[in-house]
């Protein structure tokens, strides 16, 4: 909560990189509309294998691993689970599919960050329950010696930490200060400083980017496993958490590095989402619906660069059509030439 502590008294400056990484997250959210109607079966397909990968990677990530061959059966089956490793697979899928179910419905709470740790942590004694030892970050040296590279919030103070942690979430969301994006990514740093269990911090923190994703409106996670994209830049989610983590306790850590880090995981998701489903053909007539729409919505002057912006992945040339097609009838043209603006006579 020291990071949304600096956001609620604005002690922070927005790095131009960030800035970089919210626009292209913008743009990928307008493309979230669009996809969505136009090829139900193949974005099917895409969630099935975003449980999978999830599931696999955010233990992976941790140490735990499973057989190859029996990833489709604990994830999709309803096995008897050979070890304690199966366990832990089938456990987050249970908790990603409550995620993926709910939505934006499951709330942003303790009662929810517990519910996600039992769900994650399968059958082990201490799943739901705040850790009752101190928990610190270990590094091991070349030389095999081991030092403390961060201490954790104490076991007494855990449980008023994460409060005061999930009540500057609601006071940041309700506020907007700041963009939702950063908030989420400063939200995922607290807790992960905080630490509130003894074991699966770090697969309840990808839990929770994930549910507070769908909180802000940002769905790619239900079909990119964010998981994934974090397993595969794994030095980097270790090397920007240690530099953010640093001077935490007292308020002068520097967040930015991590959460560059959880924008550039999102972006990257949208990317492989666009790669995926945007070379599916639109159902006939489906992008010529959504241009009209977006006229229909403008109450004053517009460009085309302007329907543009409202209709991701639609060319100028349909766009411009489409606009001379409704010419004289529901839109007037006020100029010539490519930069002319348009009005709306409806």
């Amino acid at each position: 909560m020291k990071t949304l502590e600096q956001i609620r008294d604005r002690c922070l400056t927005v790095p131009l990189t960030v800035s970089w990484y919210l626009s292209d997250i913008g743009h990928g959210r307008g493309l979230q509309d669009l996809f969505t109607r136009q090829s139900p079966q193949r974005l099917k397909a895409l969630r099935e294998h975003a449980i999978a990968q999830s599931a696999v990677s955010s233990n992976r990530i941790e140490g735990v691993e499973i057989e190859q061959s029996r990833i489709g059966t604990v994830v999709f089956g309803h096995p008897a689970l050979k070890d304690r490793d199966e366990e832990e697979v089938a456990g987050y899928r249970d908790a990603i599919r409550l995620i993926h179910e709910s939505g934006s419905e499951l709330p942003l709470s303790e009662e929810t960050l517990l519910a996600l740790h039992r769900l994650s942590r399968g059958q082990i004694w201490d799943a739901g329950q705040y850790k009752d030892k101190p928990v610190d970050i270990i590094e091991i040296l070349p030389n095999g010696d081991r030092r403390i590279r961060f201490r954790s919030v104490s076991p007494n103070e855990t449980p008023a930490f994460t409060r005061s942690l999930f009540a500057l979430w609601a006071d940041q969301f309700r506020e907007r200060d700041v963009s939702p994006l950063i908030v989420l990514a400063a939200f995922n740093l607290d807790f992960l400083c905080i630490h509130p269990f003894r074991d699966g911090n770090g697969r309840v923190s990808r839990l929770l980017l994930l549910l507070t994703c769908y909180h802000i409106g940002i769905e790619v996670g239900r079909y990119i496993s964010l998981e994934r994209v974090i397993e595969e830049n794994n030095e980097r989610y270790y090397e920007t958490l240690q530099l953010s983590s640093k001077g935490w306790h007292e308020g002068k850590h520097d967040p930015w590095p991590y959460i560059g880090f959880l924008l550039f995981v999102i972006k990257k998701a949208y990317d492989e989402f666009e790669e995926r489903v945007g070379s599916t053909a639109a159902p006939r007539g489906e992008k010529t619906a959504l241009i009209e729409a977006a006229i229909r919505q403008r109450s004053g002057e517009f460009g085309v660069s302007d329907l543009q912006d409202a209709c991701p992945g639609v060319g100028v040339d349909l766009i411009r059509k489409v606009l001379k097609r409704r010419k004289g009838s529901s839109v007037e043209c006020l100029g010539r030439g490519q930069s002319a603006r348009w009005r709306n006579l409806n």
